[in-house]
C-alpha cells in the first residue's frame, strides 16, 4: 500500500555540494535474523548492533566506533568487510545531513511574580492559552483552551512524543506526565532521553516543547500545558552533528501504538536555498505510521512550518509540505505573522509564538533543570501547541483517525484577528466556501470548537489517490510574463481510484533555471482557486539542481470538486526588478487525494453558519445539480 502512495510523494533531495558519511550502516541480510545472530555478525566485524530498522528482522542498524561520526569519504573497507559475510545481502554506509531546531533567538525577561490564581505562577504569561490583552496583545486571540477544559477534555490517555534534543523528565512540572515506556534516546541508544549538558543550555529545546503540551496544572510550578493530563514521551534524536535516515526513521516509527502524536520542531536548514525532505526509510516510517499506527487509526505527525521568513518557502521542506504531516505556522499576540514565519500552500493551520518587541510576549513553558522560561520562540513553539490541542481532541474522541484530525483542523480553525503585517497575503475563499490564507492556512486552532465537534464526529470516508494526468513537454519559461500548462482530468472517474471531494493536491514538478530562487509556481483548480505553490526565494541561487519531480502540495482546495481543468503557471520574479534568469519547465503531473463519498454527510451541524454547515451545503447542492 505505501509503495503505491509513495509513487507521487517520494522527495528527491537536492544534491549536496559535498557529501558527508557517518559511522552508521544499513545492513540487509539474506534471511530473517534473531537479535543474537545479528549481534554476532556485528561483533565479528567490530561493529555495534543498534537494533532493527522499523522492527524488521532483515534490516539492521550497525555502527562502527572506529570510524568518526562524520567524514568526507565513504569507508569502502568497512562496507566490503560487511558484504563479505555470507549472510549479508547489502551494506550501505549512511550519509549525514543537517537538521536544525526551529526557534528564534533567546530572550531574557525578569522572573514573574507568582499569581494567586491559578496556582501556576507563569499562567498569567501564557497569553496563547488565555489572551486578556496582556503586553499589548489582542484580547481573546488565543487557542480557546479554557472552552475545551470546561467540556472536561484535558488529554487523558493521550501520549505526545517530542522528537528533539531530549526531555528533562525529572522536571517537577513534567515528571508525573512523562511516559517512560514510549521514550528512547536514539542519539545514545538507551532508554533515557535526558538532554546533554551545555553551558548555553542549547539542548533546552525539547523540554520547552514538552511543557507546552503536558506541564501539570495547579502545582505551583511554571505554567500549564495545553493538555495538562496527557503524557509526553521523549525521543532524543536531534543532538548530533549530522542526522541519518535510519535515526529519523526509527524515531518516527518508535512505539507507534503507544504514541498518538509525534511533534517535530525541526527540519532542513531554513536558509532560503535548501530543498530537502525525508529519505527513503524515514518516508516509509511516516507512511507506515499513518496507515498502521494507533492500531490502524494512524499516528499524527505535527510539524513546525519553518523559520526562514519571507525569503523561504515551506513547500521546499519535504517534511512540512508532506500530506502525511500537519504543518503549523505561528502568529504573535496581536494577530500579525512573526517576521520569521515562512509561507506556503501546504500549511494547514496556525498557533502562536513570539515576535513582538516586548520579550515577555514569548511562550512561557518549562525549561531545563527544573527551571521555567517565558522566552520559548519560533515555529518551534507553535507545533507543540497544536500537538496539545490534538491531544484534547483525542481525549474527546479516541477513535479519530489521522485524517479526521486534519478535517477537524480545517473545519474549526478560525480567521480571528490573524493578518499579514506586510499586506502580501489576504484571506481568500475557495470554491466550497472555506477561507484560507497563504501564511496561516485555515486559521488559528480553536481547542473548544475542535473538541466539541470531535466528540460527535463520524470518521470521514476512505481516502483515494488519483494520478490525474501529466505533461512531459519541455517548455521555456519567459523572462517576462508566464507560461501555463494545463491538465484536463475526470479525477479517475470509473476506476478504482475515482474521487470526488478533495483533501490534498500535489503538483509534481520538474524545472531548471539559471537562478532557481526567482521561480514562482501557481496552481489553479477547476473551481478557480489559485494557490501559490512556490514563492520567490531571494537566497536561492541554484543553477544546477532545479526541481526534479518535487511534489508541491496545496491544502487550499480542500473540499472542492476535482474534475475539470487544472493549470500550472510558471514565471520568474526578480524581486524589486525584472529577473535575468532563464529556465525550462520540464513537465509536471497532478496527483489528487480525497474521498469518493461526501466527507460530512453523516454529520449534523449545530451552527448554520459554521464551516461544516457551509461546506456540507455546498456538497449537497452540487449533488442535486447533477
Amino acid at each position: 500500500m505505501w509503495l503505491q502512495c509513495m509513487a507521487a510523494t517520494v522527495l528527491i533531495a537536492a544534491v549536496a555540494s559535498r557529501e558527508v558519511f557517518t559511522n552508521s550502516f544499513l545492513v540487509r541480510f539474506k534471511r530473517s535474523l534473531r537479535h543474537e545472530e545479528a549481534q554476532e555478525v556485528a561483533r565479528h566485524h567490530g561493529f555495534d548492533n543498534l537494533g532493527p530498522v522499523l522492527g524488521s528482522d532483515t534490516d539492521w542498524h550497525f555502527a562502527h566506533r572506529g570510524l568518526p561520526h562524520a567524514r568526507p569519504r565513504r569507508s569502502i573497507a568497512h562496507t566490503r568487510l560487511l558484504k563479505q559475510h555470507p549472510l549479508v545481502h547489502t551494506a550501505i554506509q549512511q550519509t549525514g545531513f543537517k537538521r536544525v531546531k526551529r526557534g528564534f533567538r533567546l530572550l531574557r525577561v525578569p522572573e514573574p511574580v507568582p499569581a494567586a490564581e491559578p496556582r501556576d505562577p507563569y499562567f498569567p504569561l501564557q497569553w496563547y492559552l488565555k489572551n486578556t490583552g496582556q503586553n499589548g496583545g489582542k484580547p481573546k486571540l488565543d487557542l480557546n483552551v479554557e472552552a475545551a477544559w470546561a467540556q472536561g477534555y484535558t488529554g487523558v490517555n493521550v501520549t505526545t512524543a517530542i522528537m528533539d534534543d531530549g526531555v528533562d523528565y525529572m522536571h517537577p512540572d513534567l515528571k508525573y506526565n512523562y511516559n517512560a515506556e514510549a521514550s528512547y534516546d536514539f542519539s545514545s541508544n538507551d532508554p533515557y532521553p535526558y538532554p546533554r549538558y551545555t553551558d548555553d543550555w542549547f539542548n533546552s529545546h525539547g523540554t520547552r516543547c514538552a511543557g507546552e503540551v503536558a506541564a501539570a496544572r495547579d502545582n505551583g510550578v511554571c505554567g500549564v500545558g495545553v493538555a495538562y493530563h496527557s503524557k509526553v514521551a521523549g525521543i532524543r534524536m536531534l543532538d548530533q552533528p549530522y542526522m541519518t535516515d535510519l535515526i529519523e526513521a526509527n524515531s518516527m516509527g518508535h512505539e507507534p501504538h503507544k504514541i498518538h502524536i509525534y511533534s517535530a520542531s525541526w527540519g532542513p536548514t531554513d536558509d532560503g536555498r535548501t530543498v530537502d525532505g525525508p529519505r527513503n526509510a524515514t518516508m516509509r516510517a511516516i507512511v507506515r505510521g499513518v496507515n498502521e499506527g494507533r492500531n490502524g487509526l494512524g499516528n499524527i505527525y505535527v510539524w513546525a512550518s519553518g523559520d526562514g521568513g519571507e525569503d523561504d518557502d515551506c513547500n521546499c521542506d519535504g517534511y512540512a509540505a508532506s500530506m502525511w504531516t500537519v504543518s503549523i505556522n505561528s502568529a504573535i499576540n496581536d494577530g500579525q505573522n512573526a517576521h520569521y514565519d515562512e509561507s506556503c500552500s501546504s500549511t494547514l493551520a496556525s498557533t502562536f509564538s513570539n515576535g513582538a518587541r516586548d520579550p515577555s510576549t514569548g511562550v512561557a513553558t518549562t525549561d531545563l533543570y527544573g527551571k521555567c522560561t517565558a522566552t520559548h520562540s519560533g515555529t518551534s513553539a507553535a507545533a507543540p501547541e497544536a500537538a496539545g490541542v490534538f491531544a484534547l481532541a483525542l481525549h474527546a474522541n479516541p477513535s479519530l483517525t489521522w485524517r479526521d484530525i486534519q478535517h477537524l483542523t480545517v473545519l474549526t480553525s478560525k480567521r480571528n484577528s490573524l493578518y499579514d503585517a506586510k499586506g502580501r497575503f489576504h484571506w481568500t475563499m475557495n470554491g466550497v466556501g472555506l477561507e484560507f490564507n497563504h501564511l496561516f492556512g485555515f486559521g488559528v486552532l480553536d481547542a473548544g470548537a475542535m473538541t466539541a465537534l470531535a466528540a460527535n464526529w463520524r470518521s470521514v470516508p476512505p481516502r483515494y489517490h488519483c494520478e490525474a494526468g501529466s505533461v512531459s513537454t519541455h517548455t521555456e519559461i519567459p523572462s517576462e510574463g508566464s507560461v501555463t500548462l494545463s491538465i484536463e482530468t475526470s479525477a479517475c472517474a470509473g476506476s478504482g481510484s475515482e474521487l470526488r471531494y478533495l483533501e490534498h493536491v500535489q503538483a509534481v514538478v520538474s524545472a531548471n533555471a539559471t537562478r532557481r530562487g526567482d521561480l514562482e509556481f501557481f496552481l489553479t483548480s477547476p473551481m478557480g482557486t489559485r494557490s501559490m505553490i512556490l514563492s520567490r526565494r531571494a537566497n536561492d541561487d541554484d543553477s544546477r539542481d532545479g526541481f526534479t519531480k518535487w511534489p508541491f502540495m496545496t491544502t487550499h482546495t480542500w473540499g472542492e470538486y476535482p474534475q475539470g481543468t487544472w493549470t500550472l503557471e510558471a514565471r520568474f520574479n526578480g524581486g524589486s526588478g525584472p529577473s535575468s534568469a532563464s529556465g525550462w519547465l520540464r513537465g509536471w503531473s497532478l496527483v489528487l487525494h480525497g474521498t469518493r463519498a461526501p466527507p460530512y454527510a453523516q454529520l449534523q451541524p449545530q451552527d448554520p453558519n459554521s464551516k461544516l454547515a457551509v461546506v456540507k451545503k455546498a456538497h449537497e447542492d452540487n449533488a442535486l445539480s447533477k
